[in-house]
């Protein structure tokens, strides 16, 4: 059940992320051929979309294109779509998205424009934030430049990963790992609520999107080596809170150390340092 509701909410967010680039492509009465080569691009290339078959694709553009059509006003799709798209990020996303179809010309009209600006209202995103997407876009760069996961989601969701090894949160390990943003000054300014956020965000996203995808994303979002370091030490002391790691959860610590390119002797020092 938990995992039909996660491949259900990817469903529904994926759906909601399409009709936001369709509400770019239609503000000015027409869709041009541009546009539809943008929109499809941009869903290439999101990981949201990993795994998506091209009929799939093709489906979800032709249903989300009907869904638009049905709607009695504008505020009925806003209102829909900020329900399937409860978080920042992904609201962050949708209009990442939307306005690189409305700039996929290199420039926007008025009333992409105007529409540009009443996502932003309904979705609750800042100003800077709109300059950043909008930069980003107009340098031909990724959206993933604008959606950088903040580095305490990182660390947390390499906790999660070991925790759940398993199939399951051990006490043990969950009192670890709430120590572990209690006590760790990397976690400071976390509070227990956006902590929880990130424990909830991390479970979803291994549910939907799979431990490979994960995986790429934690490379790709702790670059430096020292943030790797740091990654798989609160990775091992999670491992070693019920005082023996389990066969999978030393599965979890070797992939982590080879998706990291870690020493052995690095990785040694630091599982002696949690096991003591």
């Amino acid at each position: 059940m938990p995992r039909e509701q996660a491949l259900n909410a990817r469903k529904q967010r994926n759906a909601a992320l399409v009709e936001a680039m369709l509400l770019a492509a239609m503000a000015d009465g027409s869709v041009s051929q541009l546009e539809i080569r943008t929109l499809l691009s941009r869903v290439i290339e999101r990981p949201e979309f990993e795994g998506t078959k091209p009929e799939e694709l093709n489906a979800l553009v032709e249903s989300s294109a009907q869904r638009l059509s049905q709607a009695k006003d504008l505020q009925e799709i806003l209102t829909s779509l900020r329900t399937r798209l409860p978080d920042h990020k992904n609201r962050m996303l949708a209009f990442g998205l939307a306005a690189a179809v409305a700039f996929a010309d290199q420039r926007a009209t008025r009333m992409e424009l105007g529409l540009l600006k009443t996502i932003q209202a309904a979705l609750g995103i800042s100003e800077d934030e709109v300059a950043q997407i909008i930069d980003i876009i107009e340098q031909g760069g990724s959206l993933s430049e604008a959606l950088g996961e903040p580095l305490e989601r990182l660390y947390a969701e390499v906790m999660v990963l070991v925790s759940a090894a398993d199939g399951k949160l051990k006490e043990a390990e969950a009192r670890a790992l709430v120590e572990s943003f209690a006590a760790d000054p990397l976690f400071h300014n976390v509070s227990p609520e956006r902590a929880q956020g990130f424990v909830s965000e991390a479970v979803a996203a291994l549910a939907t999107e799979g431990l490979p995808q994960r995986l790429h994303v934690l490379a790709h979002g702790l670059a430096t080596h020292p943030q790797r370091l740091k990654a798989y030490r609160l990775a091992t002391k999670i491992a070693h809170a019920t005082g023996k790691v389990s066969p999978n959860e030393q599965r979890i610590l070797e992939l982590l150390q080879a998706t990291f390119g870690l020493a052995d002797d690095e990785v040694s020092r630091l599982d002696r340092g949690a096991g003591a």
